[in-house]
């Protein structure tokens, strides 16, 4: 299987998607947007959001490296589409750390990443029990204990960006295994 990305209309992913499927039936592939749950805390109110692991990316699956020059019209086509990465002429399946990235919320997260459970070590550091940021904690470079959240890069073709993860503190003595 092949993987793609497509830069679409960053926050009209969703649309996107329901225009495509809408104007072309006959294309039948998966197409992802992964999304992560965060509670978003605004003048006291606590607000339940979705949020966009790659803002401005959607990706598409497909069985055969040929297949993306059979359909790429389509895509192109639809109202909100920006472009194929690497680019328009010169389509390029996601390899190596990309896909692994990709893959990692797409295939082991499902489509929408709630909170991780975690807990702190005797050094402070974070130890993932399980969750969305289970086997990510190498790309942590912040963590906000008060908010309860990680902040992550991730990388997607030569570009890198932070993100936001949120956790639940679970009590060390509590956990089995745990110092």
């Amino acid at each position: 299987m092949n993987y793609y990305a497509l830069q679409v209309k960053t926050r009209s992913e969703e649309k996107y998607i329901k225009l495509l499927r809408a104007l072309h039936p006959e294309l039948r592939m998966p197409i992802y947007f992964p999304q992560r749950k965060l509670d978003i805390r605004r003048q006291g109110v606590l607000i339940h959001s979705h949020a966009a692991i790659f803002p401005g990316y959607i990706f598409i699956e497909l069985g055969d490296a040929e297949d993306i020059l059979v359909h790429h019209w389509a895509f192109r086509k639809t109202d909100g589409f920006y472009r194929f990465l690497r680019s328009n002429q010169h389509i390029t399946p996601l390899a190596g750390k990309d896909l692994e990235g990709v893959l990692h919320f797409i295939k082991k997260v499902g489509p929408i990443a709630g909170k991780s459970k975690v807990y702190f070590d005797e050094n402070s550091r974070i130890v993932v029990v399980e969750g969305p940021l289970m086997g990510l904690e190498g790309k942590i470079i912040k963590v906000d204990k008060r908010k309860g959240r990680a902040k992550i890069k991730l990388d997607l073709y030569e570009d890198s960006f932070a993100i936001d993860l949120a956790f639940e503190m679970l009590d060390a003595a509590a956990v089995p295994g745990s110092p």
